[in-house]
């Protein structure tokens, strides 16, 4: 086995080694861990090479690359291979904490705090690992790294240029973020997916394109020596592997699938140095032959390497479509991971879309929140609800009330519009109050918790939906008619809900509670300790600025309101519920962020489940 020369990373770790104590450079013949690691004689280069899959846009953006890279994975971890993902989003904001839900849909948080790309949830949902906050490449978080080195002299009096410095730092942190395992194992991944945000020729996008053009033919890194990582100059021709997302559109007139689209956005690709080696073409019906020959002739791929991803039920069935059509042996033969890989096995992922495919009961669900204009903004909520429902055999029927269409307010200006929202209200069999910043809508969601309670309609409120179970409980029930959160009313004679005393006043970004958290149960004789099997704690991600007042605990517990889960202090209310109700729970915390298909959230199991009056039953088992 022949490799080219490495230039090892000086350490003082390696002084006095017999091989890099005395050199930098040295020429491997014989196989790198036979002769640095020696424990590790025997394993295969594969192990040490990272490969990387790179899908990028075109024509127009919301295509689906966010499903299409987690399908991607999804078919290569069914292959036997371990995969990580990264996402590129080329704004220039730091990160997605400070952008609006109607901007660019739900803001994730990650175990480590993380406020990423609603994307990074599906890759979490689909691959089942976990990412870090540096899985989510930003313009600002690039451009930021580069200032600050630039401040302390590390480029030693150069012009720092977008080439080669914006585009080195770039590649650097894929290199290095690559090389995180996500899904609990010591080593690094096999495979990298890479998803670039925005749409090729966008201006914004221009570093990235480069900086992935030259990682393309210049990739790999080895594990040599600890965590110590060597980078080579292994070409990258089996090692990087490019798929282009495009729309195949069909005029409503001509009625014929036109490939002009997808042929000029691969032009445009290519003229930027980057040749696809597949396309993954989305279109409303499956792809005609003649439109597959069309695009293989005038887009220089492969016909075999033509991939139709087309509308279907469910996105479950994504993985199952780039299955049937081979994508995984265009992949892998390109990334020469083919005498490595298993042959795909996806009868659990084929089951589960089946499954849901062939569910005729459903259940509705009334979700009262601020941002139901567009649904991406509650896109883990619904997820988790989906999880939940699929576990009870029942498919979610999500009903949408502004929560702003339920006020007193809105009887007067929008009559139809507030009588439709409590009609749907009234007509569901639970109530979902998830999260949300700002006083829009807040009386509408009081008056939702107010109908729950009084009605014995299962109940559950996440995040700013327990601050405002709180805030009804106190006004109706303890008779403290100006109980509000500071957030709200700062001159409110009864702050039930109170800013943190560690936040910032001054800087919005990063300055929450945020990431994993624990939280104590109080008792196991409560309904969310049994729904989790009975822990003394759980760990589930936050991202708030206010929680319930300390001071107003004692009141609220004597008025009936029970607060189960508190932090390791004692001193943050974590879960409350009302034991005199069926199923009424407000949690301090986010459980949708952690919900898996096969593994529903344990709190959005308990409301289908007391939705469809099978809690008790549950619960006793």
């Amino acid at each position: 086995l022949s490799l080219p020369a490495f230039r090892f990373v000086k350490d003082s770790r390696f002084k006095g080694h017999p091989t890099l104590g005395s050199s930098e450079t040295y020429t491997q013949t014989v196989g790198v861990h036979s002769i640095l690691a020696p424990e590790r004689e025997g394993k295969s280069l594969k192990e040490a090479i990272m490969k990387y899959v790179l899908v990028t846009g075109g024509v127009v953006s919301g295509l689906g690359k966010g499903v299409t890279a987690s399908s991607i994975g999804v078919v290569l971890k069914a292959c036997g291979l371990r995969v990580t993902s990264i996402k590129i989003d080329p704004y220039l904001n730091t990160d997605a904490g400070t952008m609006s839900p109607f901007e660019h849909g739900e803001v994730f948080v990650l175990d480590d705090g993380g406020e990423v790309d609603l994307d990074l949830g599906n890759y979490e949902r689909f691959l089942d690992v976990t990412l870090t906050k540096d899985n989510n490449i930003t313009t600002g978080k690039i451009f930021q790294s580069v200032i600050e080195k630039e401040r302390k002299g590390d480029y030693l009096g150069k012009t720092v240029q977008v080439v080669p410095h914006i585009t080195d730092a770039i590649k650097n942190w894929i290199v290095s973020v690559a090389q995180i395992p996500v899904d609990g194992a010591e080593d690094p991944a096999d495979v990298c997916v890479i998803e670039l945000g925005g749409t090729v020729g966008d201006i914004e996008s221009m570093p990235f394109i480069e900086a992935l053009r030259q990682l393309s033919f210049s990739v790999g890194i080895l594990t040599i020596y600890d965590d110590l990582y060597f980078t080579s100059s292994i070409a990258g021709q089996d090692h990087f592997c490019l798929i282009h997302v495009s729309l195949i559109p069909v005029l409503g007139v001509v009625g014929e699938q036109k490939t002009k689209p997808t042929q000029h956005s691969v032009r445009e690709l290519r003229a930027l140095g980057l040749t696809p080696h597949l396309l993954a073409c989305r279109s409303a019906q499956p792809l005609l032959q003649s439109t597959k020959e069309k695009l293989s002739q005038f887009c220089h791929v492969p016909e075999a390497n033509i991939l139709n991803i087309h509308d279907v039920p469910n996105i479950w069935h994504v993985p199952l479509l780039l299955m049937n059509q081979n994508a995984h042996h265009a992949i892998l033969k390109q990334l020469n991971l083919v005498s490595a890989a298993m042959p795909a096995d996806l009868r659990d992922w084929t089951e589960m879309a089946e499954t849901y495919d062939n569910l005729k009961n459903s259940v509705r669900i009334a979700l009262v929140g601020k941002y139901v204009g567009l649904t991406d903004s509650y896109l883990s909520v619904v997820k988790a609800l989906l999880h939940a429902c699929i576990a009870c055999s029942l498919k979610p029927s999500i009903d949408w009330v502004a929560a702003s269409d339920l006020e007193d307010e809105s009887a007067k200006l929008t009559p139809e519009a507030h009588a439709v929202a409590w009609d749907t209200l009234r007509n569901a069999s639970c109530v979902l109050v998830p999260g949300g910043f700002g006083d829009r809508g807040v009386s509408g969601m009081i008056l939702a918790a107010k109908y729950a309670r009084e009605n014995n309609i299962p109940y559950l409120g996440i995040c700013l939906g327990m601050q405002i179970s709180v805030i009804e409980f106190a006004r109706s029930v303890l008779g403290l008619e100006g109980a509000n959160s500071m957030e709200f009313n700062q001159e409110t004679p009864d702050p039930v809900v109170i800013f943190m005393p560690e936040g910032s006043r001054t800087h919005m970004g990063s300055t929450m509670r945020l990431g994993s958290r624990r939280t104590l149960f109080q008792t196991s004789d409560c309904i969310a300790a049994k729904l989790y099997d009975n822990p003394q704690h759980v760990d589930e991600r936050h991202r708030h600025r206010y929680e319930v007042n300390p001071e107003f605990i004692e009141a609220l517990e004597n008025g009936g309101l029970k607060f189960v889960g508190k932090d390791e202090t004692g001193k943050r209310m974590e879960i409350l519920e009302l034991p005199s109700h069926p199923y009424y729970v407000g949690v301090q915390f986010h459980p949708e962020f952690k919900s898996r298909p096969r593994r529903p959230s344990a709190l959005f199991l308990g409301l289908i489940l007391a939705a469809t009056g099978q809690l008790e039953e549950h619960i006793k088992k």
